[in-house]
């Protein structure tokens, strides 16, 4: 079957994950500088989630990009990856509202380690698909980047009861990893 409504759906659901974080940010009462400074746990937990959510949108996008249909292993493997983002907005407003505290940290990595391994299920699930030799397979690899992400968020959760902000540290650390663009698929589709 053809992929475009597993794409469309999987928009869809991103943009509601987003629009669900920006709505539980709360306006402020009052016009200076100073109310503005209870907010910052709450802002600081919204931009590292959408960054979160815009890698995954985006690696989501470049994986649907490099395979030419689907099954229903990979329509169930996509839900399971949209479960846990779909996550996100409530970890993420947890861990504000509690300024970054040691059980909303640990639980916050517990959710990205999930969405990562079910990223991971699903890139697995579309390679058995379309074949080892497929382009999605040859750009992929071993994967070395998403396993070190997911070894950091268990460290991050390790450390999160003594260390909270260590925990977060390197959440942030993995983020700004896979913000920078990862081109092994375009550059596959590409050659």
């Amino acid at each position: 079957m053809g992929k475009g409504r597993l794409e469309a759906f999987s928009d869809g659901v991103i943009a509601i994950i987003i629009t669900i974080m920006v709505l539980e940010l709360k306006v402020p009462h009052g016009a200076t500088w100073d109310t503005l400074l209870p907010l910052a746990p709450v802002m600081l937990s919204y931009v590292l989630s959408f960054v979160y959510v815009g890698i995954y949108w985006n690696n989501h996008h470049h994986m649907m990009h490099a395979v030419s249909r689907v099954n229903g292993s990979v329509l169930w493997a996509n839900l399971h990856l949209l479960f846990w983002l779909s996550l996100i907005p409530f970890v993420t407003g947890w861990m504000g509202e509690n300024h970054f505290g040691a059980i909303p940290a640990a639980i916050y990595g517990v959710v990205l380690t999930m969405c990562a391994l079910a990223y991971l299920l699903l890139e697995k699930v579309l390679i058995r698909l379309h074949g080892a030799n497929s382009a999605l397979a040859l750009a992929v690899g071993k994967e070395r980047k998403l396993w070190l992400s997911i070894a950091l968020y268990l460290a991050g959760i390790a450390t999160a009861v003594l260390h909270p902000w260590v925990s977060v540290g390197l959440y942030v650390l993995v983020a700004v990893w896979w913000f920078i663009p990862d081109r092994r698929i375009e550059t596959r589709l590409a050659g």
